[in-house]
């Protein structure tokens, strides 16, 4: 068949539907049928689905030319998806296709809800096109006729590659595909991205480091303009000083009535907590929505969140309170509005959740955006040119993850085992692993063979036997199984409780937050302030602290990380607001708060960096504003704060949002030593960052999660899950076996080296503290909390206080300072 009569099939197809084919699905057909690799770049909503699934089709056709007589049986194709949530959407739009063109394909779904009975169905009978998960994928590959599955493979798909690239899955992804390429030479590999900044990179990432394969590959961009409507819901009074409220609930007469105008609205918030106050505010305080408003996030179950999907397809309801579990790419025609409660902390997230309103082609965007305290407002503002400009961020993709590495090596030797000298270059060829050296891979090879050095006398760790001709295979069934219920690199965080060394339970509090604390510390929780005395296990012992200066207790989850892109606009657009160029309704509800920020202090400039100090009857404030996100704050705020007390011996509470950081201590301290000394420096970082965060406890935190992903520690059997008490306390142990008499263990490393790079990110702290060194440092001696300091210091007394009397203090200081 020539390429105009295989083109007239599909767009046959398009014209019986009422549709036209987008030039960019014509750009993929053609390239997928030229026996190209690539990487689809299109706005949600676009028709990414049919780019790619028309093109496998059509390329089989011209090989079949007789597909309707003699379909030949056999897994074609393999679509990835991050989300099961997707599986049911991409099955219904494949099987529509290839049903309407008269081809007798098959389509399934393997993912963690597919039923037994249905996985060895499809073992004995390959559906034509499977959809699936990275690790349903890995699954496929453990098993012993692997190879007979994917012989005839023709191509794989890996959607919302942009969800999973700069995570661990997005690694396994990547040692899959390797895999693939090597049971399949005539694979062709493509990727579908909508909101990604380092487009090439994430190409150069799906498709490893092979130079004929990349020089063989396209980036096929989808130039269709998608207009984004973006209006801030602006309170009727503002307060000159500016604090978080009752996240946004103020407002929720105003989300009604957009509701109300709308036929169906999606309402994103950033945290499950958040999620659930939304909701309970809209049932309670409008009665007569009930039935017309659901809630989903990831902890509802299985069935209410199909049944809430299925709910806002079908137009059955008004409004949805969701979190990021709606974020990607699942179609809801229907929805008109969205309305982000809070700053989404980046221009992708804000791009890919305005896209669920108008997820048609040529449909207008509507996004509300409600700021949870006033300053958010100038985050509104920016996020609107980012929007006009698409200046969305790139994520970064993962380097050397060895427990990654070693839990495929493991799969590969569950299936029916492997030769390294075979592997080795597959691996080599992605780009993960490209940089690792013959003397890592070995290492890794010993690990799984009889265990690293220090532990080689114990039998549970020699996993892997190497049979005469070289070949490395797992015939232990015992060790088989514990391999495939545990391969994955999900790790879900803990919870740790916090008791009284006497005993008392006090509650439980995020493993994030307790693992950084040193003995001695003081921090707030349930409202009472402890000093931390030991981690035994997964339980923080504590006492009572009559100490006034505390850390708050925060959790990881409900944090979302500022992303540097957004930290940008908002400095940049901090200059637009003062200078009263800009003529919008956010620069005129905030023209108040403008002008008393720039009587009692300043509003940076581009070169300028904001030291504000004042003294209450807290103590002594220094708050400092580099606009870079919370947890770059958080990491900034504990070395400047370790820094000035080698200075002079003095504690400090510390508290931090996504504008800047406060550090607070009932004792006086002099900024112009801080400043002559050159605390705000990125020498010594290293060291500083280790001293000041317990980076050793993060890092032994975080090795409980390598030592799971890699296999060293087995969590248990689905109906007997092993307590996370001894995951730790196992984990532990191997930790300071390797500490102490194995310091080049490789995954050892690996967990400093994440823990610097992902849980503190170093990177980003040092890229700030070099631009602050460029910087005009401005230190301001005020006579008391600006409108830019204030939401900080309530953050602050947020953990220390009831909603109610949070609200009446905040009322206080307000007419006190004002």
């Amino acid at each position: 068949m020539t390429k105009k009569e295989l083109f007239h099939i599909a767009e046959d197809f398009f014209q019986q539907q009422g549709w036209e084919a987008f030039p960019f699905q014509k750009k993929t057909w053609e390239a997928f049928l030229a026996g190209k690799h690539g990487l689809l770049n299109a706005p949600t909503g676009s028709g990414k689905t049919y780019a790619l699934w028309v093109a496998i089709v059509l390329n089989y056709i011209k090989q079949n030319p007789d597909y309707k007589t003699k379909p030949k049986k056999g897994l074609k194709a393999i679509w990835i998806t991050p989300l099961r949530s997707l599986s049911n959407e991409i099955e219904q739009t494949s099987q529509h296709f290839v049903d309407a063109i008269g081809l007798p394909f098959t389509v399934g779904i393997r993912s963690g809800d597919t039923s037994t009975k249905e996985r060895a169905a499809q073992i004995k009978s390959m559906p034509d096109l499977l959809i699936t998960t990275p690790e349903s994928l890995h699954l496929l590959l453990a098993s012993k006729d692997h190879q007979k599955f994917f012989g005839n493979l023709n191509a794989i798909v890996v959607d919302e590659w942009h969800e999973l690239l700069g995570t661990k899955r997005g690694v396994q992804m990547e040692l899959g595909i390797s895999r693939l390429l090597g049971l399949s030479k005539k694979l062709r590999v493509w990727g579908i991205s909508a909101t990604i900044g380092n487009l090439e990179q994430a190409r150069q990432v799906l498709l490893g480091v092979d130079e004929v394969r990349f020089r063989e590959s396209v980036l096929i961009k989808a130039q269709l303009k998608k207009d984004i409507e973006v209006k801030s819901i602006i309170p009727a009074s503002m307060d000159k000083f500016p604090w978080r409220g009752h996240l946004g609930l103020h407002l929720m007469k105003e989300v009604v009535e957009i509701i109300n105008n709308s036929k169906s609205t999606l309402i994103f918030t950033n945290t499950r907590a958040q999620c659930e106050l939304w909701f309970q505010g809209l049932m309670t305080n409008f009665p007569e929505l009930a039935g017309e408003v659901a809630m989903h996030h990831g902890s509802i179950n299985k069935e209410t969140r199909i049944w809430v999907e299925n709910a806002i397809r079908n137009e059955s309801l008004k409004a949805c309170v969701c979190t990021s579990s709606l974020d990607l790419g699942v179609d809801f025609a229907p929805v008109e509005t969205i309305i982000q409660v809070g700053g989404p902390k980046g221009v992708a997230r804000f791009l890919q959740r305005a896209g669920r309103s108008g997820h048609r082609p040529g449909e207008t965007s509507v996004i509300h955006f409600l700021p949870t305290h006033a300053l958010e407002l100038i985050e509104a503002s920016a996020l609107q040119k980012a929007v006009s400009t698409q200046a969305v961020e790139d994520r970064l993709p993962y380097i050397l993850c060895y427990d990654v590495l070693i839990q495929y090596l493991c799969t590969l030797a569950v299936s029916g085992g492997f030769y390294p000298s075979e592997i080795y270059p597959e691996v080599k060829n992605t780009f993960c692993y490209a940089s690792i050296t013959d003397e890592e891979w070995d290492w890794c090879l010993r690990l799984i063979f009889h265990g690293s050095s220090s532990l080689q006398n114990y039998d549970e760790y020699k996993r892997v036997t190497v049979e005469p001709d070289g070949k490395y295979v797992i015939t232990d069934r015992k060790v088989a199984m514990r391999h495939r219920l545990q391969m994955g690199t999900i790790v879900t965080a803990t919870d740790v409780t916090v008791k009284y060394v006497t005993g008392g339970y006090i509650g439980s509090i995020e493993e994030y937050f307790i693992s950084k604390l040193s003995r001695g510390d003081v921090f707030v929780f349930a409202g009472r302030t402890l000093e931390f005395i030991r981690l035994k296990g997964m339980v923080a012992q504590v006492r009572n602290s009559t100490r006034k200066r505390a850390q708050v207790s925060n959790w990881q989850g409900s944090k979302l990380p500022l992303s540097a892109q957004l930290g940008e606009l908002l400095r940049e657009e901090m200059i637009n607001f003062q200078t009263g160029k800009k003529r919008t309704p956010e620069v005129k509800a905030l023209r108040d708060i403008i002008t008393r920020q720039q009587r009692e202090s300043i509003i940076p400039q581009r070169d300028q960096f904001l030291i504000e100090t004042f003294k209450t009857r807290e103590g002594y404030h220094a708050v400092f504003y580099p606009f870079e996100g919370r947890f770059v704050h958080e990491a900034m705020a504990g070395v400047i704060a370790y820094r000035i007390s080698l200075l002079k011996p003095i504690t400090f509470s510390l508290a931090f949002n996504d504008y800047g950081f406060e550090i607070l201590s009932d004792q006086e301290f002099d900024m112009q030593e801080v400043l002559d000394n050159n605390l705000l420096t990125p020498e010594m970082l290293s060291q500083d960052l280790q001293s000041s965060m317990n980076a050793t406890e993060m890092a032994r935190r975080k090795f409980r999660d390598i030592a799971v992903i890699s296999g060293l520690v087995f969590t248990g059997y689905p109906n007997k899950l092993i307590k996370t008490k001894h995951l730790q306390n196992s984990s532990q142990l191997l930790f300071e076996v390797f500490r102490d008499n194995e310091p080049e263990n490789l995954l050892f490393r690996q967990a400093y080296t994440e823990t610097f790079e992902q849980a503190i990110e170093e990177y980003r702290l040092f890229d700030a503290l070099q631009r602050i060194q460029n910087q005009e440092i401005v230190w301001k001696a005020c006579e008391k909390p600006t409108p830019f300091s204030f939401p900080i210091i309530t953050d602050r007394l947020r953990e220390k206080l009831s909603s109610e009397k949070l609200a009446d203090r905040i009322k206080r200081m307000q007419l006190q300072w004002e």
